[in-house]
């Protein structure tokens, strides 16, 4: 008997070697196959545009085709759910956004839970938002158009990519400081949106300065402000809404890639190592730069902990603002 206990142990011992060497092994060799990027969004958004470019660089970098697959609807839930289901061995992937970090406290019965579900790889960009109306609304400015919707209370409308999206947390977080009451149209993308808009169906919406930006300096639409603390470089004429009149307001879409959870952390730090390499490099920040787009480069750890902190910090404002989904 007192044999036996050493005997286990080096057993043991060995089998953790085995183990890590094996893990070790499965993340040199990867990917050794397609690996597919699932966009729980309609294609024409920015996590679409996105995903396709980083999907381009990673196929380049690490001689496999990475491939995009739209998956919309349920304001992300459904290719989110694909995802969560799927084998955690790094060949599935999620490009998701802060409407999942929202959705957490939006819509608590989902069929997953985003911190106990997915595992995070890394973060890609973020870019403001841009406050559009259409030209037929009688508000030139953001201050015209919070008199316009306080003296029609309930008759403007505002669309977005669907429940828990940020174009729908930005245009009820603008409801809830600016004191006004405009009905939310939600869509199963942001492409559906931004077409109404353009084409009147819907008066206003808020949407990426990276997609929108051009529709404005088209006279597709009329852009009235930007979401974030400081001028959007791209619109640097543009006020925010907190200096046009909104105080305190700041909203951004943000994007980053996860994986199911239990997917080996060899590969997840592999990953995390070329898309951190990809961001930084200068022509993709230059790139981004001219589209409003920034870079956004963390480690593994510190993604997990942005992706926590995130979750915190939308809870109490979804609940503040009354949105709910639709």
């Amino acid at each position: 008997m007192p044999i036996v206990r050493p005997v286990f142990k080096l057993l043991a011992t060995a089998a953790i070697a085995m183990g890590a060497a094996g893990a070790l092994a499965q993340a040199a060799d990867y990917p050794n196959k397609t690996v597919k990027i699932i966009v729980p969004f309609a294609a024409g958004g920015p996590a679409d545009n996105y995903a396709r470019f980083i999907a381009q660089r990673l196929s380049t970098e690490l001689k496999q085709p990475f491939v995009v697959d739209d998956k919309p609807g349920g304001g992300s839930i459904i290719g989110t759910d694909i995802v969560a289901k799927s084998p955690a061995d790094g060949y599935t992937l999620l490009m998701m956004s802060n409407t999942h970090t929202v959705n957490e406290t939006l819509i608590p019965n989902k069929p997953f839970r985003l911190m106990d579900d997915f595992v995070g790889i890394a973060p890609v960009n973020y870019s403001d938002l841009m406050l559009v109306v259409h030209p037929s609304v009688p508000a030139r400015t953001l201050p015209e158009l919070v008199a316009l919707a306080k003296a029609q209370p309930g008759k403007l409308n505002y669309a977005s990519s669907g429940p828990g999206t940020p174009y729908h947390m930005a245009g009820e977080l603008f409801k809830h400081l600016a004191g006004i009451n405009v009905t939310h149209v939600p869509y199963k993308g942001s492409s559906g949106a931004r077409t109404d808009v353009v084409g009147g169906q819907v008066q206003m919406m808020f949407d990426a300065v990276t997609t929108m930006s051009q529709m404005a300096k088209e006279g597709k639409v009329r852009a009235l402000a930007t979401s974030g603390t400081t001028r959007n470089s791209i619109t640097p004429d543009l006020p925010t809404v907190a200096e046009a009149g909104v105080p305190k307001y700041e909203a951004t879409v943000w994007l980053g890639l996860m994986a199911p959870k239990g997917t080996p952390p060899e590969i997840v730090n592999k990953l995390n190592a070329e898309i951190r390499r990809i961001v930084d490099l200068p022509d993709v920040k230059s790139t981004w730069a001219r589209q409003g787009a920034v870079p956004m480069s963390m480690t593994v750890a510190e993604y997990d902990r942005y992706l926590r902190a995130d979750i915190a910090k939308w809870a109490p404002l979804v609940k503040a603002s009354g949105a709910k989904v639709d």
